[in-house]
């Protein structure tokens, strides 16, 4: 079923994508011989005019062909036979119509799951944020001058511009009104290696041990319940953060326990920790009204576009590994994660992170055929540009067999990917 789910989705951009090239073929007169979702042989067709439908038999890609495409060919409603700007609509409806299709699923997702506003929802005691003067409810506006629209923005932000030690200036709005907090993000603290509960009424049970940290060294085990820290009673999650923030000092700490009915007192020396971090959690989903919404959708499927292109960026220097690219195998097994994470909350939970999926792929896919690259959208505006600078075409069987090399290649990569994704999944 997961991957029924994957290739429904994936044919669909696909689709939405080649429906874009159609209609404005149909648009500008240009006869399109085949429109096909698929690649391979073809499992089912038909005629309907000018043009054969057809479904092929690998759902990882699709066509929408047109007649003088890739040859000389002038004929009456050719492609060549139409004026540059034409033919550049026709190309360019492919990207911008997987944009729209982003953008529609926007709608969707933040008509009923809210929007992503990256209001301060969470600020960790003893961290930089903190001692700065960040606090909960704050609305991030921007981070060392980068405008932050969305909650998920800071994240990616950081990702792609680690924390370096240097002040990060932090624009907030509070109460109405603007300031900026200048936050120094080094950050020294002693660790226990343990975890328990996010939920402050509980009992303070430890959830999990870190190996070779603190706790496991000193002998305390998961699924003990925490009874004092230093003497300190603690009868639940919150009292216990509260007496951890006292005992952070680098010194022996004594934590007494209950492990099945029989108290036990353990002696832990915390380790050492320097690391780098604002020291606060943003962003709160909330619900709005129409507006908001379509001005918020035009948001995500910006940021998914600058977050492929910024990738994109970092790959071509070095900084994303082979692990952090997939295929089609990659996403099959990425929409079979998030169907697995989602499905104990319901069926609701599910469509709306299969919308959320739809719209990073679809973007993706917008942005990855906008490339200058030879088969792609974007090489064959490149030709296009090209013509409209120099007053004529290049040679149009030249640029053919420029594309079809590409085309080569481009399928040679797409295996070479898709063996990448198989050896993730198996290791």
């Amino acid at each position: 079923m997961k991957i029924i789910i994957a290739i429904v989705i994936f044919s669909a951009i696909i689709l939405f994508h080649e429906l874009g090239h159609f209609l404005f073929a149909k648009l500008n007169k240009i006869v399109v011989t085949e429109f096909s979702l698929g690649m391979g042989p073809r499992l089912y067709s038909f005629e309907k005019g000018d043009t054969r439908y057809s479904l092929k038999l690998l759902p990882i890609g699709g066509s929408c062909a047109m007649v003088g495409e890739d040859m000389e060919d002038d004929s009456e409603n050719s492609f060549n036979s139409k004026g540059v700007w034409a033919r550049f609509s026709v190309i360019f409806a492919g990207p911008f119509f997987n944009f729209v299709l982003a953008f529609v699923f926007s709608i969707i997702i933040l008509g009923n799951a809210g929007i992503d506003m990256p209001e301060v929802v969470q600020v960790s005691a003893g961290q930089p944020g903190a001692a700065a003067g960040i606090k909960e409810g704050d609305m991030v506006k921007s981070i060392d001058g980068h405008k932050i629209s969305i909650g998920r923005e800071i994240t990616t932000y950081l990702q792609l511009h680690p924390l370096s030690g240097d002040t990060v200036a932090v624009k907030v709005e509070r109460d109405g009104k603007e300031q900026t907090i200048n936050i120094d993000p080094d950050y020294k603290t002693y660790l226990f290696g343990f975890g328990y509960s996010s939920d402050e009424k509980v009992k303070p049970t430890v959830s999990d041990v870190t190996d070779k940290g603190a706790f496991q060294k000193a002998g305390i085990k998961a699924n003990d319940v925490i009874l004092s820290v230093n003497g300190t009673r603690v009868s639940n999650c919150e009292e216990l953060t509260k007496a951890m923030e006292t005992a952070k000092t680098g010194k022996e700490v004594t934590f007494e326990v209950d492990r099945k009915g029989k108290k036990m007192t353990f002696k832990v020396t915390p380790t050492p920790y320097e690391g780098k971090t604002l020291g606060f959690v943003a962003g709160k989903d909330e619900m709005k009204g129409p507006g908001a919404v379509l001005k918020y959708s035009v948001i995500e499927v910006k940021y998914w576009i600058e977050t492929t292109v910024a990738s994109l960026g970092q790959l071509v220097r070095g900084k994303v590994s082979r692990n952090d690219v997939s295929g089609v195998v990659g996403i099959v097994d990425a929409v079979g994660g998030v169907i697995d994470q989602s499905v104990e909350y319901g069926v609701k939970a599910v469509i709306i992170n299969m919308l959320y999926m739809s719209v990073l792929l679809s973007a993706n896919l917008g942005v990855m055929n906008l490339l200058p690259l030879p088969a792609l959208d974007g090489g064959r505006l490149v030709f296009i540009l090209i013509e409209a600078v120099r007053g004529k075409p290049i040679d149009r069987e030249k640029e053919g067999f420029v594309h079809v090399i590409g085309f080569f290649l481009l399928m040679i990569l797409m295996v070479l990917i898709m063996f990448n994704d198989i050896w993730k999944i198996i290791h």
